[in-house]
């Protein structure tokens, strides 16, 4: 939450909270698309990583499904970034000369704005949770680093410019 004084605290997201709808890049025409939950999914208990997704694109009409059990997460900034379920690549996504900076959705791109934007970040406490890696905490040190801020912010634009234009 971004309060008026310019501070951030960390509301405790973890990666899990941001893949219920991932833009990425469209095989067939290399628009924008969406990898979302299956509307039919009957079963609303289990876990929401490994429920049935669908990648559904609105320029060629391109629609996949997934329902397998692999699911693999993006570690770190060497490579560019792909969704966890089909391996697509994500649209949210700009190398940066320290490295690439990606997001699952715009609430997750959000997310990384207002951290990095905000002079005064305060951390999740741990304690009362037993959460002590929040998404924040695991953000690569050069995009937390302060005399990245203008960078960062600068390559968080693109990313949303790129989006419009789509």
């Amino acid at each position: 939450m971004v309060l008026f004084s310019g501070r951030f605290q960390d509301p405790r997201s973890s990666q899990y909270d941001f893949i219920g709808s991932i833009i990425v890049r469209c095989p067939g025409c290399a628009r924008a698309a969406r990898v979302v939950l299956t509307p039919a999914d009957s079963d609303p208990g289990g876990r929401m990583l490994f429920r049935p997704r669908r990648l559904v694109c609105c320029g060629c009409g391109l629609s996949r499904v997934w329902s397998g059990r692999l699911v693999t997460l993006s570690r770190g900034t060497a490579q560019p970034a792909t969704d966890p379920y089909l391996g697509m690549p994500l649209w949210l996504q700009i190398e940066t000369r320290r490295g690439w900076l990606w997001a699952y959705n715009l609430e997750h791109l959000d997310l990384i704005r207002r951290f990095v934007q905000a002079p005064l970040r305060e951390r999740a406490s741990w304690y009362d949770t037993g959460q002590k890696m929040t998404l924040v905490a695991r953000l690569p040190a050069w995009i937390k680093r302060a005399k990245n801020r203008d960078e960062v912010l600068r390559a968080i634009s693109r990313i949303h410019a790129s989006l419009a234009a789509a």
